[in-house]
């Protein structure tokens, strides 16, 4: 892995400091002895690659130098500076030789990748356990993923039953209403009949001259049913005792109450006793 920053960075320094060092004999050398042009090219080459060693050593010590990587810079920039000036003023290619005046300057920014690679590079056990380490979230967050649907689906499961439910039970109930009010409607409609109230008061009560028992509808609403203590609790009442009590009830206001208030007055003030002795003794009463 190390090869492939490192191989690139060298072969683009060995091309930019045989062309920097090319450019500076040809261009100087008619201008100057050549042995002169080639002090100079050396000059450049030698800088550079003295400050790029001395970088190197740097960073396999784990430091860094700003004054150093500035020298550095500053013979990558005098290179391609040299490289640009003997384009411009060369008389034949010299689109060709501007075209290669970035190579210094591209040396140094892949000796600059290579340092960064250096610093951020791991060994091959510190790899295997990140690979480790992220395998292990990744099997953790697709069981979580797999229970959160599981979960779901089951939750669906429960509120569609509960739901099928509830509407089974409004329907029941809709029903029993229906059925319970149209036999509410058929009471009262032949207790509003004044020939069937007239039979059904002679059936249920004594006809005494003057008086005229009014037929009641059934009790229809909630009622509390009373416990097995309250009902061994509270002592049966005789029929003279239950015939007094109603009678005083029924009494208690003037018109006489109904049948209605007078059993619900009756029940509220304690007392028990069946429908059935109860009705006996409003009859008996009344």
């Amino acid at each position: 892995m190390r090869a492939k920053t490192v191989l690139p960075a060298v072969a683009m320094t060995a091309v930019s400091m045989v062309l920097t060092l090319a450019v500076v004999v040809m261009w100087l050398g008619a201008a100057v002895p050549w042995p002169v042009a080639l002090v100079v090219g050396l000059g450049i080459d030698g800088g550079w690659l003295a400050t790029l060693a001395y970088e190197r050593r740097l960073a396999a010590q784990g430091d860094h130098n700003r004054a150093v990587t500035a020298v550095g810079w500053s013979f990558g920039i005098l290179a391609a500076g040299v490289l640009v000036a003997h384009a411009l003023t060369a008389e034949e290619s010299a689109g060709a030789w501007l075209a290669v005046a970035w190579l210094p300057i591209a040396a140094k920014a892949l000796w600059l990748v290579h340092a960064m690679w250096e610093r951020t590079a791991l060994t091959p056990v510190a790899l295997d356990a990140i690979r480790g380490i992220q395998q292990e979230a990744r099997d953790e967050a697709a069981v979580a993923r797999a229970r959160l649907r599981a979960e779901a689906a089951t939750e669906e499961t429960r509120l569609t039953a509960v739901t099928e439910a509830g509407a089974r039970v409004a329907r029941v109930q809709a029903r029993t209403a229906q059925t319970l009010s149209s036999a509410w409607s058929t009471l009262e409609t032949a207790r509003a009949g004044e020939e069937t109230g007239r039979a059904l008061t002679s059936v249920t009560a004594r006809v005494t001259p003057g008086v005229t028992p009014r037929w009641e509808l059934p009790v229809w609403g909630p009622s509390e049913p009373l416990t097995t203590r309250s009902l061994e609790s509270a002592p049966a009442l005789t029929d003279e005792a239950l015939d007094v009590l109603v009678d005083e009830i029924r009494t208690s206001e003037t018109p006489a109450l109904s049948y209605r208030e007078m059993a619900a007055r009756f029940r509220a003030a304690g007392h028990s006793a069946s429908e059935v002795r109860l009705r006996a003794a409003w009859k008996r009463v009344a």
